[in-house]
């Protein structure tokens, strides 16, 4: 049964390389540009880090990542 994950994609303006959320703990996130080291995490946990990440110079997307469980 393949169980589906999420990660999210960040695309800042001025910087040609997507960052992901590496760990969210509390108020802060921190991100990294090695999708490899991307935090998976369920659709409820990604949407809460896209509405915290928003602002007018960077958008959030949603990533599926399926995995074999």
């Amino acid at each position: 049964m393949t169980t589906i994950k999420f990660v999210v994609k960040v695309n800042r303006t001025g910087t040609r390389i997507p960052a992901y959320v590496h760990s969210m703990t509390g108020n802060s996130i921190q991100m990294t540009s090695n999708r490899k080291l991307a935090l998976v995490m369920g659709k409820f946990a990604a949407e809460d880090a896209i509405n915290s990440i928003k602002n007018s110079r960077s958008t959030a997307e949603l990533m599926m990542v399926k995995s074999n469980a």
